[in-house]
């Protein structure tokens, strides 16, 4: 047996060091989205990588745990951020401004969980059926677009859509999303 967990595989067959190259780049991504800020983000990522090698033996799925682990201490971040409240300065009104678009801390802590429990239900898709979401409504291609790319019939495109987006709305349901 290994006793280093970075090597060791897990039930899916990837190693931690694997992960950590396929999963590097899309989880900053998403970390960046949630924080809003690189350097967070990238201490995010740090967070939830070091936290997968204490625990790799006991995760089930590791790819849906690090989004998870991204998100929840995303979220953390945000929270606790929002606590730091700048005083006016002197002279200047408090309260806040009825014409500011900026949503409320719950508002926005909530489109965050929401945004992160869509990216944990596409990662239960498989790979085409995720590629193929991606290609709709990340490019912004259409049916006849997509079939052009993946070299499958227009018909299948939309057969493959339509049942990749039925399943996200399950996973949603599951976690108390009313789609």
């Amino acid at each position: 047996m290994q006793s280093d967990p970075a090597k060791a595989e897990h039930g899916a067959g990837e190693t931690i060091e694997e992960l950590f190259a396929a999963l590097e780049s899309p989880l900053l991504h998403y970390a960046l989205r949630l924080a809003g800020d690189l350097s967070v983000a990238e201490d995010i990522v740090q967070e939830a990588f070091m936290r997968l090698h204490a625990e790799f033996v006991d995760v089930r799925q590791p790819r849906r745990w690090l989004y998870r682990i991204v998100h929840n201490l995303a979220l953390n971040q945000r929270r606790d951020s929002s606590k730091i409240v700048a005083l006016p300065k002197e002279g200047e009104e408090s309260g806040a401004d009825a014409s500011d678009p900026q949503p409320l801390p719950d508002e926005q802590i909530a489109r965050w969980e929401g945004i992160g429990l869509v990216r944990l239900s596409l990662e239960t898709l498989d790979e085409r059926s995720r590629e193929i979401v991606r290609l709709k409504f990340h490019e912004n291609l259409s049916y006849k677009e997509i079939s052009e790319r993946t070299g499958l019939k227009v018909g299948h495109v939309g057969y493959l859509l339509h049942y990749a987006l039925k399943a996200m709305a399950e996973e949603l349901a599951k976690n108390g999303v009313v789609p």
